[in-house]
């Protein structure tokens, strides 16, 4: 299925694998956007649900499946994430991060806040966490493509 797969552009490979965003689903499932959640219930009533929500998931076969950023940070998820899925921790510097997500209005713990101290913060805080993928991908000077090519020869690769 590889070579197959590799000639495919991403789209196309998410269609044949099956491409789960956690955040779609909860923000599908509750009718409202992660900032609505955290603004109006909370960041622990979010967590909780993502919790829910991501263990559901996980144990699926043929998908790939996005997790935000905080999500491989609760124990529970992470635990089961090790035994089903092979995971990637898709690694960008802070200065990088903080150009892509300068003008986000879709980060809850981003908001009100000096932008590059939360990501600095953010980021120091859960890098030990995140070192515990699977692999771990520089994403610095990849492209979309480039990134799911990298992806798949990992992956292909264990």
């Amino acid at each position: 299925a590889s070579p197959f797969l590799r000639s495919l552009n991403l789209s196309e490979a998410y269609i044949l694998t099956g491409f789960i965003d956690i955040d779609l689903i909860i923000e599908r499932k509750l009718n409202t956007t992660i900032s609505d959640i955290f603004k109006k219930k909370g960041e622990k009533f979010f967590r909780k649900y993502e919790e829910k929500i991501t263990l559901n998931e996980v144990s699926k076969l043929n998908t790939v499946i996005s997790l935000g950023g905080g999500a491989f940070i609760n124990p529970k998820i992470r635990r089961q994430v090790q035994i089903h899925c092979t995971s990637f921790w898709l690694d960008l510097d802070v200065p990088l991060l903080k150009e892509r997500l300068i003008n986000s209005k879709k980060r809850p713990l981003l908001k009100n806040n000096d932008l590059n101290s939360v990501l600095e913060k953010i980021y120091k805080d859960r890098k030990k966490i995140y070192a515990l993928a699977d692999f771990k991908i520089d994403c610095k000077k990849l492209n979309v493509e480039s990134v799911a090519n990298k992806i798949i020869e990992l992956y292909e690769s264990k």
